[in-house]
């Protein structure tokens, strides 16, 4: 398999697929963690609760497959808003919950800096790049993308934040670690920004 799109229960799918195969990729929805081991790229898409997600990808066997082809065998992956968040140690939405791990940090609320900000953080807005990474190839700063999100990712290493955007003050909106990355925003719905960062990613 090309691509495989993680289904666990928490995911906007036919979005999603529907962006990676305008982007050339045969992306498949998958239901059973054992079709990890066939992939040559892995998504993580997410919408709702993190410890809802996690609950779900343990309850459905997902996450001994997933550390055997993130970590063993270096099969990228991209980590979609809640997808994202599910690559820190530990978020603390609803009750502290432990993560996948794969980057150190943890997911935080977001704090008004502002009256102005609402939380959440809805609509476009823009990145700056922090560290080089593939995904961003061809892309510039000040590249808007759509966020739907009232947590972020709190980095515990610069070196993995691939991009921040100014919202209640700046907050972490992609990360890199190798062939690990993530997005806080939605390439699917992002046009055509979207759509260049899917295929730096097929790349990768």
């Amino acid at each position: 398999m090309e691509t495989v799109i993680i289904d666990y229960g928490m995911g906007n799918l036919l979005s999603v697929q529907r962006a990676f195969e305008k982007c050339g990729s045969d992306a498949v929805i998958i239901d059973n963690p054992l079709d990890l081991r066939e992939a040559e790229h892995i998504v993580l898409p997410g919408v709702g609760a993190f410890p809802d997600a996690m609950n779900n990808l343990r309850d459905g066997g997902w996450i001994e497959e997933l550390n055997r082809a993130v970590l063993e065998k270096e099969t990228p992956i991209l980590g979609i808003c809640l997808g994202m968040q599910l690559l820190a140690e530990r978020g603390y939405e609803v009750c502290e919950c432990e993560g996948l791990g794969y980057i150190p940090g943890e997911i935080v609320r977001f704090e008004q800096t502002q009256a102005k900000e609402r939380i959440p953080h809805v609509g476009w807005n823009d990145i700056e790049k922090r560290v080089e990474t593939p995904l961003f190839d061809g892309i510039e700063d000040g590249t808007n993308y759509y966020f739907v999100h009232s947590y972020h990712f709190k980095v515990r290493d610069e070196e993995n934040i691939a991009a921040v955007t100014p919202y209640c003050g700046e907050f972490v909106s992609a990360v890199a670690k190798d062939h690990i990355v993530g997005t806080q925003f939605h390439p699917e719905k992002s046009q055509k920004a979207g759509f260049r960062l899917i295929k730096n990613f097929l790349a990768m």
